[in-house]
């Protein structure tokens, strides 16, 4: 018996120790992409800004997407890139993240036409995927916290983009210990992807982002 608990515990501590290991890797293989607004100012030929989805309550973006979307329609503003997509999970009718983000950029004078809606982004790995894949980019700047950066520009860097990020935290959020915590389960788990190469849930027909945002629109009003 006291063999088997020492094996159990060297197994544990190994597996520990992997993750942990992994983890650490996908942080320094990408977070020298992280970057500042006023160096994304200084990027040339930007497909797009990439913001990636977050929770919704309702109508209105919960408090870490309303950050992810001001910071996304500044650098917008700031001329970083002609083009945003919005990703995010719109699986379920009555659920739907990307016409509550696109109509947040809207509200705040982003023009319609440029503005995509990735209904497919049910994960960082899928969202990533699908701008290259679907919405044909090679450059991009991705706008997330930067807990989340890591992994999102990882993924990007892996998938053969052209990617960098910018943070979007001008607050505390309640909880984010414990998002720190499954983060670092999710780098293990995309890690893993980037290596099979999985696809996403959905792929499709090709919508260039260079052309109109509208395309994207399942909605007789935005």
């Amino acid at each position: 018996m006291k063999k088997v608990i020492i094996s159990a515990l060297i197994l544990i501590i190994v597996l520990v120790g992997v993750v942990m290991l992994i983890n650490c890797y996908v942080i320094l293989n990408s977070q020298n992409k992280i970057i500042n607004e006023n160096e994304a100012k200084d990027l040339s030929n930007v497909d797009c800004i990439l913001i990636l989805g977050a929770g919704i309550w309702g109508d209105k973006p919960s408090p870490m997407l309303e950050d992810r979307l001001l910071q996304g329609i500044e650098l917008y503003k700031n001329g970083v890139s002609q083009k945003i997509i919005m990703s995010g999970d719109h699986g379920r009718e009555d659920y739907d993240e990307v016409n509550v983000m696109k109509q947040f950029a809207i509200d705040r004078g982003v023009p319609s036409e440029d503005i995509f809606m990735d209904h497919a982004g049910f994960s960082t790995y899928e969202s990533v995927y699908r701008a290259k894949e679907i919405f044909q980019c090679k450059k991009i700047v991705i706008v997330t916290q930067k807990y989340h950066l890591y992994r999102s520009i990882y993924i990007g860097k892996k998938l053969d983009l052209e990617c960098y990020g910018v943070g979007a935290d001008p607050r505390k959020y309640e909880g984010q210990f414990m998002r720190e915590i499954r983060e670092i389960a999710a780098r293990d788990k995309d890690f893993v992807k980037c290596i099979l190469k999985s696809k996403p849930t959905y792929l499709g027909e090709t919508i260039p982002v260079s052309g109109n945002g509208d395309v994207t629109n399942d909605k007789k009003e935005i």
